[in-house]
């Protein structure tokens, strides 16, 4: 029913656009805003809204423009954002034309981060990565394990469309850590030949991402940790350092 594009932007960045049957889209966290009205034009798309997960600039820097160039562009994001947007964190669902998008909160990387399930296509920001998770820049190492456990929950076939391309880095980490990981050992194998690793899919996520698998006992006793969140601020403070 939908068809999924992605543009890398700035240096490391993904906006994504989803679009329907009618060649109508709706563009998520656009960073900046040139590529996004060049491929826009290029492929004769319709712009109906934009959404925003969290308020950096890196995913927010191109709204002022495409709402020059699309003056009816609908944007849409949590209340953390400073601008002129439909506020969006006391709500569960969002439809935009025939788009049926699932509001989650996910606070952890910033206070205020959202995720948009349209299924199976999750728009996840600076939350879940392939193979790794965002800093926590909330400080609230708790908040960010009960995140990413609940995108966990969304069903297997999930298309885990996130903000970077980290997934490279992301495997150099997780090889560090368990080198002995066979399903790391061979994704990353397999991922290495692609420019572009996302979507990834939550199944492969389960297995190959160690922030996802923190409540797994044999990890928690390999780096003696006591409980999944020891693990996981374990795992997230080594890689801050990496």
């Amino acid at each position: 029913m939908y068809k999924l594009h992605v543009i890398p932007a700035l240096k490391d960045n993904y906006i994504w656009l989803l679009e329907n049957n009618d060649k109508q889209i709706v563009i998520i966290d656009p960073g900046e805003a040139s590529p996004v009205i060049s491929y826009l034009k290029k492929h004769h798309l319709c712009p109906l809204a934009i959404l925003l997960t969290h308020h950096h600039i890196d995913h927010t820097g191109g709204v002022s423009e495409l709402k020059a160039s699309y003056p009816d562009i609908e944007v849409y994001g949590p209340s953390e954002i400073n601008l002129q947007i439909n506020y969006l964190d006391k709500l569960a669902k969002i439809s935009i034309s025939d788009f049926r998008f699932d509001i989650i909160s996910v606070p952890g990387h910033t206070l205020g981060h959202l995720a948009y399930y349209c299924q199976p296509y999750l728009f996840c920001g600076d939350s879940l990565f392939s193979a790794g998770c965002g800093r926590i820049f909330a400080s609230n190492y708790k908040l960010m394990l009960s995140s990413l456990n609940k995108l966990k929950q969304l069903p297997d076939d999930t298309l885990v469309c996130a903000g970077h391309e980290y997934t490279l880095a992301n495997l150099d980490f997780a090889k560090m850590m368990v080198p002995d990981d066979q399903a790391i050992l061979e994704y990353d194998k397999f991922i290495r030949k692609k420019n572009i690793t996302l979507p990834s899919i939550l199944t492969q996520e389960k297995q190959i991402n160690l922030f996802l698998r923190c409540e797994e006992k044999f990890l928690q006793n390999k780096f003696i940790c006591n409980n999944e969140l020891e693990l996981f601020v374990f795992f997230r403070s080594q890689k801050d350092i990496f």
